[in-house]
């Protein structure tokens, strides 16, 4: 028989859990790449952020960018496939690991895509308060990988986007790192829900190549990469700090709904009470 209440339509209507979250997860992609639009007069900002990242990366002896991006340059056969996984791999891996989360080890997905967005809804905050220029666009000697080796692949001299839609991407976002952020993410994910340990040591290594592919290519200082690992660690405490707010909320939401209701008793104890006046008035007779 059919169910013709407005609970049985709603049902009827309402979209497949699979569809619901990819929307979400194309939503928020879409406000991550309309988000990052670079500020009015922000070229000077970002440029004095970049040459500040290099001074103290010089002072710390930790400032290898020059040295792999100028190797790198003369080594085609190295410079296309890193150009290629800088441009490509966090756009196929993310998703994989996320349908795959989804479709196998649901009880990690919900919280995984939670800490995922988190994270990148503040690196969003991060581009526009502090926008930052990479290296290759710096110039002191920086060559351009990615434009350098633009003949062999779809992209331009606008990093990893299309030719001829460079101007829909923010050249300034260097810090933090979300190439890292999210490659680590990943990572995270799959040490944690793979069965297999060959798998889990995939995902060891997708992070640590993807570190080593945006500095060599000039897009990133190492100081992003450090930066993109923090704002991961960040939205995992947030994230962890909401679940438990949430889980807090339910129980305090379920004990009262399992509280006995005072009031719904009363009508109940005045007919007892009345019963037993007339019983002992009858007695009494």
């Amino acid at each position: 028989m059919a169910d013709g209440t407005a609970q049985g339509r709603w049902r009827r209507l309402r979209l497949p859990g699979w569809i619901g979250e990819i929307v979400l997860v194309v939503v928020l992609y879409l406000i991550y790449e309309l988000a990052r639009g670079v500020p009015d007069g922000a070229q000077a900002s970002a440029d004095h952020v970049g040459r500040t990242l290099l001074r103290w990366e010089h002072a710390l002896h930790i400032d290898p960018e020059k040295w792999l991006t100028v190797h790198l340059d003369h080594v085609t056969w190295l410079a296309v496939p890193a150009s290629y996984f800088y441009a490509a791999a966090h756009y196929v891996v993310t998703p994989i690991v996320l349908i795959w989360l989804y479709v196998r080890h649901r009880h990690a997905y919900t919280r995984g895509r939670t800490w995922l967005a988190i994270s990148t809804l503040m690196s969003l905050l991060i581009f526009y308060l502090v926008p930052t220029t990479p290296p290759r666009l710096l110039g002191r000697g920086f060559p351009d990988v990615l434009k350098d080796m633009s003949d062999y692949g779809w992209w331009g001299g606008a990093g990893s986007a299309p030719r001829g839609l460079g101007h829909l991407t923010n050249q300034l976002a260097a810090m933090p790192s979300m190439h890292v952020g999210w490659a680590l993410w990943c990572g995270v994910m799959i040490y944690r829900s793979a069965p297999y340990v060959w798998v889990r040591a995939l995902g060891v290594l997708y992070p640590c190549v993807t570190t080593i592919v945006v500095i060599s290519t000039g897009n990133h200082y190492l100081l992003d990469t450090v930066g993109g690992a923090l704002t991961m660690a960040v939205g995992a405490a947030l994230t962890m700090l909401a679940y438990r707010l949430r889980d807090r909320l339910l129980g305090r939401y379920r004990a009262r709904l399992a509280a006995p209701d005072a009031s719904a008793s009363e009508p109940v104890e005045h007919e007892q009470l009345a019963a037993a006046q007339n019983s002992l008035h009858t007695t009494r007779g």
